[in-house]
């Protein structure tokens, strides 16, 4: 399968050796593989003899069962009773194989409608788009919310090492691919926006239409890191939760906290972080669910290594040439915002596309004044709608 920006990273550690059936207890095959679609509850995995998976610090074996894929990566799989019975989310799930793992999504609405593909950023999953997924169907659209790798349904590889910023990018083309998803309305945020407009970047034939909503697509040279993390990254159960209050230290040394505090902190729950970024509280219900995917710290490296993977925009080839390509898209952009987010809802980052890319021009784009990072879940219905029309206004050429 192609890729523009990179193959996959090839793991070092990641070497073959020779296990007894006896000694592999933690050694098991990957579960569904094959084909285009799996479901939970298909048939045993295999046996495999990979090498025993470098977990990070705190993470106790016994919690799950880890698989491996046909290349050796080590995952696991959030068992299906944590997703049963969720707030407002009757979804049923659906699975594509990407790089020997199930990515799930949720798919509603006419298959032969156009698609809109709602991307997810950190630590949230599709639940986040359960406000916005049944007005997107009923207008005649085929609504698809994805769970990155390693968040939400999906399978979870348990090394931090196997996370990477091309990885994720490459994990969607293949989504894309195994679909055949072609001329797509884009609607991305937080890192579900570098992802995805990276992927458009790759692949902007593929795309109709873009809806941005607190989010960006940042140039980093290429080798720069731009924070410092713990190394080696042991648990820290002192560190006080980064968004208690408004960072007044600059965007980047708050994110450097909060690194950190996805990494090492004990005490990291999903559903604090989606609360510290919305207007409106979540019930207990909905804390419930955005913390589901993760019964214990084994499920959660995907989550606790994302703001980390700030340090890997700048693996080669960067976000130049995609970022180039908004340059020139003539194509309809939408930008969708919350003004309370402290980091990304300033009008200056707003603008950085808004106000640059040529489908952007005369676009009714829109900033609530009472909405923050996670505007889907203050402003869901809202934004479903505002999608909506805008589709409707832009007929696909």
């Amino acid at each position: 399968m192609h890729h523009r920006h990179s193959e996959m990273p090839r793991l070092a550690s990641r070497r073959r050796f020779a296990v007894s059936v006896a000694s592999a207890v933690l050694l098991l095959g990957c579960a569904g593989c094959g084909g285009e679609e799996v479901v939970p509850g298909g048939p045993a995995p295999t046996v495999t003899a990979c090498a025993t998976p470098e977990l990070p610090p705190g993470v106790a074996t016994g919690d799950a069962t880890i698989h491996f894929t046909a290349e050796c990566l080590p995952f696991v799989q959030t068992p299906e009773d944590r997703f049963q019975n969720l707030a407002e989310f009757p979804f049923q799930p659906h699975y594509a194989v990407v790089d020997g793992l199930r990515m799930h999504y949720v798919d509603q609405g006419p298959r032969d409608g156009e698609v809109v593909l709602m991307l997810h950023g950190e630590p949230s999953w599709s639940y986040l788009y359960r406000k916005m997924i049944p007005i997107i169907a009923a207008a005649g659209f085929r609504a698809i919310a994805v769970d990155h790798i390693g968040m939400g349904r999906s399978d979870k590889p348990v090394q931090f090492e196997d996370y990477r910023y091309l990885r994720h990018v490459a994990w969607l083309e293949q989504f894309m691919d195994a679909l055949g998803l072609d001329a797509v309305t884009l609607f991305c945020q937080d890192w579900g926006s570098l992802i995805g407009l990276r992927v458009v970047g790759d692949r902007p034939e593929r795309f109709a239409r873009v809806v941005v909503a607190n989010g960006r697509l940042p140039v980093v040279p290429a080798g720069v890191q731009l924070i410092q993390l713990p190394d080696p990254p042991v648990l820290n159960p002192a560190l006080p939760f980064p968004f208690a209050q408004p960072c007044l230290k600059g965007q980047l040394p708050c994110f450097q906290d909060w690194a950190t505090y996805a990494l090492t902190s004990p005490s990291f729950r999903a559903s604090e972080v989606v609360e510290a970024g919305t207007v409106a509280q979540l019930t207990l219900a909905e804390a419930a669910a955005y913390d589901a995917p993760f019964p214990a710290l084994i499920y959660m490296t995907g989550a606790r290594v994302f703001p980390s993977l700030i340090n890997t925009l700048g693996d080669t080839p960067t976000n130049e040439g995609a970022r180039a390509v908004f340059d020139e898209w003539e194509k309809p952009l939408l930008t969708l915002w919350g003004r309370q987010d402290p980091n990304m809802g300033s009008e200056a980052v707003q603008a950085e596309l808004r106000d640059t890319v040529p489908g952007a021009q005369g676009q009714p784009h829109y900033a609530y004044a009472d909405a923050s990072h996670f505007v889907q879940e203050d402003k869901g219905a809202d934004l479903a709608q505002r999608v909506v029309s805008f589709m409707q206004a832009n007929p696909r050429r």
